[in-house]
């Protein structure tokens, strides 16, 4: 029986899942880590997660065998994040991220065959938490949208156009047609 190292989303596992169906074709090297993963890790819903759980799209500040501490991104692709601001979840150190908590630290086998400490100090954000914290506002449910200015009655809604005011003097007259 293998422990419960890490806790993931139902969305998360999703996406484990797809990313082991895909690599598992091509003899990817992180098939293992991934394997790993879902073995390891125990499964909550999206609205029950802590605000200590490093999600997808959590921006997390961790550090590797003692060093500075880094904050980074999490994400699905490089692409989705500004150069140095993302981590992949595609890459082993990523993954390995995926599912600690505040405070967690592990002993990390990279592909090479080494060790790593890995541990979290921080996850200053995570979408679920902020979107919970965003529906649920001093007690009550947001709808959403926030009134933060009010045009006066005298306003032209944006694109409608206004009535053309010509006098006598101003008429261009045919030619301007």
């Amino acid at each position: 029986m293998t422990k419960t190292i890490y806790c993931v989303t139902t969305k998360d596992l999703g996406m484990i899942e797809v990313m082991l169906l895909r690599r598992r074709a091509f003899a990817d090297p992180i098939v293992p880590v991934l394997e790993r993963k879902l073995s390891q890790s125990s499964i909550v819903p999206v609205d029950l997660v802590g605000p200590d759980l490093v999600t997808l799209a959590s921006r997390v500040t961790f550090c590797i065998d003692g060093g500075p501490a880094e904050t980074r991104t999490l994400v699905q692709s490089e692409t989705f994040a500004s150069i140095g601001a993302g981590l992949s979840v595609s890459t082993w150190r990523g993954l390995s991220l995926l599912g600690m908590r505040k405070g967690q630290s592990l002993l990390v086998e990279r592909p090479d065959g080494r060790n790593e400490w890995i541990v979290v100090e921080d996850v200053p954000y995570q979408p679920e938490a902020a979107r919970r914290a965003a529906r649920n506002v001093g007690g009550r449910l947001s709808q959403g949208l926030t009134l933060v200015h009010s045009a006066s009655a005298t306003s032209r809604p944006l694109g409608e156009t206004g009535k053309i005011r010509q006098t006598e003097e101003d008429d261009p007259g045919p030619s301007a047609a």
